[in-house]
């Protein structure tokens, strides 16, 4: 498992019985977690009096209930700033474990030896933006989500990027590839984190199981000819990180070359020295 152990503004400090109790920064936040399905007692006092919860609901969806929590707020991973903002269906904004995938996405970048272009697909809030352009990339941000997009750009700014070569795309990923294998531009770096499902713009249906292995081989077609690395992130239940790998080997390594690392990530627990799982990854590279 990669951990994302290096945060200082975000913790879990403790998780079960299908929730987690989260600091952010100096807010504390109770949300649902579909993984943490133990068993614990509830011994922090910050489980019954948190800034934030939030409630899911017998009929679907949910609400925040207990809110103490200014509209938004900023927390830094190293370098790194985001703007943190309680959504609808629970959500912040980022996805801390991520940090895991940014450090070896900067590391790939500074280290290249030259120039490095990036293209982040299903980009969301531009977590991975953000890192690959404060490594010195240049960086293609795609979304299909106006607003989030719009996030991303205020993520970028909150970290020192304004002037930074980042291009903002509104547009469906499948498509935007599409277009840009027509007009043969290349990228040495792909970051794509696709939803379990989904709408496209004119009612495509998009079914992770279905659509993710012809998407990564239709994405082969804008690598350079010295690739970096590709990384494929999934929060798809019971999709495993080797078949993340199987892909990657099969699309990538029987081109390029290099090979390819696979494994869940995750977030440390405080209270009980343990990591919460957050989903799986293949990062291939050369």
């Amino acid at each position: 498992m990669w951990i994302a152990k290096d945060w200082t503004d975000y913790e879990i400090i403790d998780c079960g019985n299908g929730e987690k109790l989260e600091r952010w920064g100096d807010y504390y936040l109770v949300r649902p977690d579909p993984q943490a399905i133990w068993n614990t007692p509830r011994t922090n006092k910050k489980w019954f009096n948190p800034d934030g919860s939030y409630a899911r609901s017998s009929t679907g969806g949910g609400k925040w209930t207990n809110k103490r929590l200014p509209e938004n707020w900023k927390v830094r991973y190293k370098e790194l700033t985001f703007r943190i903002k309680p959504m609808n269906f629970k959500h912040t904004g980022l996805f801390p474990e991520q940090a895991a995938n940014w450090d070896f996405m900067m590391d790939k970048i500074r280290n290249a030896g030259r120039p490095i272009s990036v293209l982040n697909l299903f980009a969301y809030t531009g977590g991975a933006t953000v890192a690959c352009a404060k490594a010195g990339a240049s960086v293609c941000h795609v979304d299909a989500a106006k607003g989030m997009v719009s996030w991303a750009r205020e993520n970028a700014e909150v970290s020192g990027l304004s002037g930074a070569p980042i291009r903002w795309i509104i547009d469906d990923c499948v498509k935007f590839v599409e277009r840009e294998i027509r007009r043969g531009r290349k990228y040495d770096a792909i970051v794509m984190d696709p939803p379990s499902y989904g709408r496209g713009p004119s009612g495509e249906i998009w079914k992770l199981e279905e659509k993710l292995y012809p998407f990564v081989e239709l994405c082969s077609g804008v690598l350079s000819d010295d690739p970096l690395f590709v990384v494929i992130n999934s929060y798809t239940t019971g999709l495993a990180p080797s078949v993340l790998r199987y892909i990657s080997e099969t699309v990538f390594t029987s081109r390029f070359g290099g090979g390819c690392e696979y494994a869940e990530l995750g977030l440390p627990v405080s209270e009980t020295g343990l990591a919460l799982p957050c989903g799986a990854t293949a990062r291939w590279s050369r």
